[in-house]
C-alpha cells in the first residue's frame, strides 16, 4: 500500500486515480501510523510553500514525513511536494522547509516571451540516471521525453549529483531528484500521459507494488 499524504493541498485526488489506473493500493491519509507503516508514500500538492508548511505542521505531518524519509522506504515529492522537502522558498521567506533535501526554491525569472507561472509541456534531460526513469525513451539528444508542469517557482538544488533531471525554461530548472530512498519530480507525472505514467509505475515498483496495468 502506498500511503498519499494529505494536507489540505489541491491535486492529490488526481494522483490517487492515476495510481488506481495502475492496479496499485494506495490510501489517502494524514494519520501517522498508516502512514509509516505504508510500503511508499507519496507528498503531492499544488498551492504556496508557506501555507503548506503550516499546514503540515499543523496535522503534525511534518515529523511524520522526516521519519519516514528517515525509514528507508521510498518517498516521493509531486510538484509542491519537491518543493517542501528542501530549506526553504523565495515564495514565503522565513518559512523553513523540511529540509530532508539541501537546496533553495526560487522565482523564475521574468523573461521576454515567457510566461511565469510555467504552464505545459517541456521536455527533460537526464544529466544522471535515476530509478523513476527507468524504462523511458530518452533519445539520442536526451531530449525525447515530454511531461507536464505548473509551477512559478522551482528548484535549485545544492548538490546537482542528485539531479536526474533537468528542463529548460529561460533558466536550467532542476525537474527531479533522487536521493537513496527520496524522489520528487516538480512536474506533474500524474499529468503526463504515457511517460508520466511510466514514472509512477517505477515508483510502484520501487515500493514493492504489484502494478496490474501496462504503460
Amino acid at each position: 500500500m502506498i500511503a498519499i499524504i494529505d494536507y489540505d493541498a489541491g491535486n492529490i485526488k488526481s494522483v490517487e486515480k492515476a495510481l488506481a489506473h495502475l492496479g496499485q493500493e494506495t490510501r489517502v491519509t494524514r494519520d501517522a501510523e498508516t502512514i509509516l507503516e505504508a510500503d511508499g508514500a507519496i507528498l503531492p500538492g499544488v498551492g504556496a510553500f508557506g501555507d503548506a508548511m503550516a499546514k503540515l505542521r499543523a496535522y503534525g505531518l511534518a515529523d511524520v514525513i522526516c521519519r519516514y524519509a528517515d525509514s528507508g522506504k521510498p518517498f516521493l515529492g509531486i510538484c509542491l511536494g519537491l518543493q517542501l522537502l528542501f530549506e526553504s522558498s523565495e515564495e514565503s521567506p522565513g518559512v523553513e522547509g523540511l529540509s530532508i533535501l539541501e537546496g533553495r526554491i526560487v522565482r523564475i525569472p521574468q523573461m521576454q516571451g515567457l510566461k511565469v507561472p510555467h504552464m505545459g509541456w517541456n521536455s527533460l534531460r537526464f544529466p544522471r540516471e535515476g530509478r523513476l526513469f527507468a524504462g523511458i525513451d530518452k533519445g539520442d539528444d536526451q531530449s525525447d521525453s515530454y511531461v507536464y508542469f505548473v509551477h512559478s517557482y522551482y528548484l535549485q538544488a545544492r548538490d546537482e549529483e542528485i539531479v536526474t533531471a533537468t528542463a529548460e525554461y529561460g533558466v536550467t530548472l532542476h525537474a527531479a531528484v533522487e536521493k537513496g530512498n527520496v524522489f520528487a519530480c516538480q512536474f506533474h507525472p500524474e499529468k503526463s500521459s504515457d511517460v508520466g505514467m511510466r514514472i509512477l509505475q517505477n515508483f510502484c515498483r520501487i515500493c514493492g507494488g504489484q502494478s496490474a496495468a501496462a504503460v
